[in-house]
């Protein structure tokens, strides 16, 4: 390959570049001649938000082992899956054995569908 050739880690889309839901269908759709293949090695920060608390700083260093927090949220209210700080979808904590294991999505959110 030449100095001037990308190599195929350089033309891969970062979260950075902002892809919007149209061109990540087009790209699947080969439209664009890019190959959704690169797609798969892009690195994305997935959080399960499972309620949220505000406390002060003093309140924060006094936690300790076994220290409960209260969330904004009830058992059974469902969780947020987030994507890069964007909602995709909710969910339940799926349990087994008293262990919780995962997420059951319960809705993907209608404007992270494209197309939609």
């Amino acid at each position: 390959m030449s100095e001037d050739t990308p190599t195929p880690e350089e033309n891969t889309p970062t979260p950075e570049e902002g892809l919007d839901a149209a061109t990540l269908q087009a790209m699947a759709e080969g439209g664009d001649g890019r190959n959704i293949d690169a797609l798969y090695n892009v690195k994305l920060d997935v959080r399960v938000v499972l309620g949220r608390s505000r406390m002060s700083v003093s309140d924060l260093l006094e936690l300790t082992r076994g220290s409960v927090i209260e969330l904004d949220r009830k058992v059974g209210d469902p969780i947020d899956i987030m994507i890069n700080d964007r909602m995709v979808a909710r969910g339940d904590l799926v349990k087994v054995n008293g262990d919780f294991i995962g997420v059951a999505l319960r809705e993907i959110v209608k404007d992270f569908i494209p197309g939609s």
